[in-house]
């Protein structure tokens, strides 16, 4: 197994040993100059500098995004400082009172925005549970086929179990009506599961970012917007017309085409040049998400096969090849075994019961056996 850890320098020698990649992966060092580089060019540049951001660094972030999905077309990506903000965005390209499907078990950005939502009856949302996994593609794109949505919303990789759907582009081809939005919440599988959506790009949206797998930090969110779906969403920012300002009359409300039709407004760009020199430092090592993934599932299975005891009943099982980079532990006192692994030294984290261990480019089998050590309890 090769080692990056010499990537990671300055993160880890700060850093006690951290299985929480799923949560908050480490920053590389590459990110420390492309920070300083940041500062840099507002320095020199002051109003300038967004010249330079949108010519030079959006159009590589788009591009280094595009290639690592497949996409035909890197413009059809939107940034944003957090996903909740795209979400925000095209919830309001729905017509009023949405019909809304829906699994039991999205994260926070979409469920608790819904759920608000829902409690003055603007929406009407349909939830269907995630367990059993064994079924839960078809359970799911047999209600998506029924054609009474005007948006489906699912996970690629559930964030409470890190069950992964084997097939994303079933899910899309299930929805019957060609003017229903497909939005694919992709935050726990954008750089950690291999993701070819060159198929489903014209059909369906993808919103990840850069805090998790991709190893850049908070601020750098994005959105791939399907061609032809929301033109004119209402929660609209200047942005969003940035290719036409210097021609706008004030007689309308201009949109770009392309995905910049869902940016918003200003935002703090750093978490791009972060992004765009984590890719480029990728590519430097002739890393791919293929080779990363395997890494992580390398580490995974030797803790199953190390550890001595279960620490509780995993989730999704082991032999489901087709799951996150974190396995999910179910156990009554889970946010106490996470105080306890922290006054050892180590980082984990729980979303209720659930105890996760996330595994990343940053830690070998030496880090996999001091973790089992420190549930020696």
């Amino acid at each position: 197994m090769k080692n990056y850890k010499d990537l990671f320098s300055k993160s880890l020698a700060s850093n006690p040993l951290h299985f929480a990649a799923h949560s908050h992966h480490l920053w590389p060092d590459a990110s420390e100059s492309a920070q300083a580089r940041y500062w840099q060019d507002s320095a020199k540049l002051a109003d300038l500098k967004w010249e330079k951001i949108f010519s030079e660094a959006i159009p590589a972030a788009q591009t280094h995004i595009a290639w690592h999905l497949r996409l035909p077309d890197a413009a059809s990506i939107a940034f944003a400082p957090n996903t909740h903000e795209l979400v925000s965005r095209i919830l309001s390209a729905l017509p009023d009172r949405p019909s809304i499907l829906t699994t039991d078990s999205e994260f926070y950005s979409f469920t608790r925005q819904i759920a608000r939502l829902e409690e003055d009856d603007l929406v009407a949302v349909t939830r269907i549970p995630a367990q059993p996994f064994g079924d839960f593609p078809q359970r799911f794109a047999a209600e998506a086929a029924r054609g009474e949505y005007e948006l489906v919303f699912f996970s690629h990789v559930f964030f409470n179990s890190g069950y992964a759907v084997p097939d994303l582009g079933a899910i899309v081809r299930a929805v019957p009506d060609e003017e229903t939005f497909i939005v694919i919440d992709g935050y726990h599988g954008f750089m950690a599961l291999p993701t070819d959506l060159s198929a489903i790009a014209a059909r369906a949206f993808y919103i990840a970012g850069g805090y998790k797998y991709a190893m850049a930090g908070e601020g750098c969110c994005f959105l791939h917007c399907p061609p032809g779906y929301g033109p004119r969403p209402r929660n609209t920012g200047w942005f969003a017309a940035i290719e036409s300002l210097e021609n706008m009359d004030g007689a309308s409300v201009p949109y770009a085409a392309s995905g910049t039709r869902f940016q918003g407004a200003t935002f703090d760009p750093s978490g791009l040049y972060r992004l765009n020199a984590v890719m480029d430092m990728v590519q430097a090592q002739g890393l791919t998400v293929d080779s990363i993934h395997l890494h992580v599932m390398d580490l995974q299975d030797y803790f199953m096969a190390e550890l001595p005891a279960a620490p509780g009943r995993l989730v999704t099982p082991i032999a489901n090849r087709t799951r996150g980079h974190f396995l999910t532990y179910d156990r009554d006192d889970a946010g106490e075994i996470c105080k306890t692994l922290l006054k050892r030294g180590v980082v984990t984290d729980h979303r209720g019961t659930r105890l996760r261990f996330g595994f990343g480019i940053y830690h070998d089998r030496d880090d996999v056996g001091r973790l089992i050590a420190a549930l020696d309890f």
